[in-house]
């Protein structure tokens, strides 16, 4: 940016401490004792299935909804209690929300107003504003002409024109066709990285979670299932949970007991058959010489082609290239031992190497009493 920019948009990001947070309606825990540090200047995206608690988790820090307990801090400063207008954020929502009989450029300055911002710095915010989303050349027309697209930087600029140091985003892509989803992620990420503010998105969709998040938290009925980066989540999942909602296709969770028996040159590390297995699809190679599995179904997507198999009773889910269909009932599997993931099948929570002897001997254990 110019040094013109810089002066508007020179407030940097604050940090979000939630400790202990919990919120319910009707005897439900819509958000259950979540514990979650945002650094100040980060984009953080809540990512979770419909009904997760990651929407209610925005809006409690939004101040829409009263805490039923633990708190909120900003800056430091502890605002559970304080209501929205007084916790310096701006939000933007999946609607756009944006006043239909007004233009462009009063929809953005709308807030400015309200603040009873002087007319001069209005006008200086709004020009700087618009050059930096491309609407300079719209600031006259009404939302119904323009496209999704457009729309949704009206609402993104109303965000910036404000200059809070935070911005939440709850699924604010969700109305954009598959283009304009992917021009805007980009979009958002390269804006938030050249303006610093802190930004909080919602959404369920992984793909908005991996391209965009400095950090992303995986949330499962209220609680966080997993926080760190998108590589971190994707290569060593804290849980079933995790493996099977990261990743296009899921991870394949397979039971030790089936697949060690059907398949006895499997390249597997040495584990009790209490254990489950997870291997990604895309790490499984149909190569000579491997497991043996019996081809259910192919579907070819282009530049992909997934095979549904078994191997012994266990279902497999293969991602290979699109040029190599296979032929025949059986194919050979194979797969790099270090792309196996272990979990508990009772808790669901990833086993390391290291721990299996140990789980193992305590599973024994109690199978005895």
């Amino acid at each position: 940016m110019t040094n013109k920019d810089s002066r508007l948009f020179s407030r940097s990001g604050e940090a979000i401490s939630l400790q202990n947070l919990q919120k319910g309606w009707g005897g439900v825990r819509a958000v259950d004792g979540i514990d979650l540090e945002i650094d100040a200047g980060s984009f953080t995206v809540l990512l979770g299935p419909s009904g997760c608690g990651k929407s209610t988790t925005l809006r409690l820090i939004a101040g829409l909804d009263e805490v039923d307990g633990g708190r909120i801090l900003i800056g430091g400063k502890d605002v559970t209690d304080q209501p929205a207008s007084s916790r310096d954020l701006s939000m933007v929502f999946q609607s756009y929300a944006l006043f239909p009989h007004l233009s462009v450029a009063e929809n953005i300055i709308f807030g400015l107003k309200v603040r009873r911002v002087g007319q001069a710095e209005c006008e200086q915010r709004l020009q700087m504003t618009a050059d930096l989303l491309g609407l300079s050349d719209y600031l006259d027309r009404r939302p119904s002409q323009l496209s999704g697209g457009q729309q949704q930087r009206v609402a993104l600029g109303r965000a910036i024109i404000s200059e809070r140091p935070i911005c939440l985003m709850d699924e604010p892509l969700s109305n954009l066709d598959a283009k304009l989803r992917h021009d805007m992620r980009v979009e958002l990420r390269e804006l938030q990285t050249k303006l610093g503010f802190t930004m909080v998105y919602v959404t369920h969709d992984q793909i908005e979670a991996i391209s965009m998040a400095d950090k992303v938290v995986l949330i499962n009925q209220g609680k966080i299932e997993q926080a760190a980066t998108a590589q971190e989540i994707y290569e060593r999942p804290a849980s079933i949970f995790t493996a099977k909602f990261m990743g296009t296709p899921p991870m394949n969770i397979m039971p030790a007991s089936a697949l060690l028996p059907a398949a006895a040159n499997a390249p597997l590390p040495p584990v009790s058959d209490d254990i489950l297995i997870g291997i990604r699809p895309e790490a499984i190679r149909v190569e000579d010489g491997g497991v043996k599995a019996t081809i259910r179904n192919i579907e070819y997507l282009g530049a992909d082609t997934l095979i549904d198999c078994r191997i012994g009773d266990a279902p497999c889910l293969v991602r290979v290239s699109g040029d190599i269909p296979p032929s025949g009932n059986e194919i050979s599997l194979t797969w790099p031992i270090e792309k196996v993931h272990l979990f508990d099948p009772t808790s669901g929570r990833r086993i390391d190497l290291a721990q299996e002897k140990e789980w193992a001997a305590e599973t024994a254990d109690a199978k005895q009493v």
